[in-house]
């Protein structure tokens, strides 16, 4: 078997071809002027950029102590939980009038006259509701406008 002066065996690997044209990929993508421009930005910013990251290496040291500190993370689950319980007290006390309210009304049939609505008037709760529903409304009112 004869071979054309043209043709020459180089023994290249599978691992190697690529490799080699990878490199080529490489020195292609940096002969572009676009990337040569973006590489001289780099290198004059290169100060700067190693300041901002040796500042967010800090910082991320200073979380990743944070977040592994199991005194701490007790300490602020135990802040908090006490910060919500009496708001999820309050909560659950208020959840629960108005079921027994509802299951109150559901079983009451009597009509609501004029007579026992003046009488009902008459109760603090009732007027101290009555207050907050005038402010609110008064409030979303003044808002309204605003937002015209």
């Amino acid at each position: 078997m004869s071979q054309s002066p043209t043709q020459q065996e180089v023994p290249v690997t599978e691992g190697a071809d690529v490799s080699q044209r990878q490199s080529l990929d490489v020195l292609d993508q940096l002969m572009k002027p676009e990337v040569q421009e973006s590489l001289t930005v780099l290198v004059e910013n290169l100060p700067k950029l190693a300041e901002m990251v040796t500042a967010m290496t800090k910082a991320y040291d200073f979380a990743q102590s944070v977040a592994t500190d199991k005194v701490l993370i007790s300490d602020t689950m135990s802040a908090m939980g006490e910060f919500a319980k009496p708001v999820v007290d309050k909560a659950k006390g208020v959840a629960s009038a108005a079921i027994e309210a509802n299951d109150r009304a559901q079983a009451e049939q009597t009509s609501v006259g004029l007579f026992a609505m003046l009488k009902m008037l008459k109760d603090p709760n009732v007027q101290q509701t009555l207050r907050f529903a005038q402010s609110f409304l008064s409030i979303l009112n003044e808002r309204g406008q605003q937002q015209r």
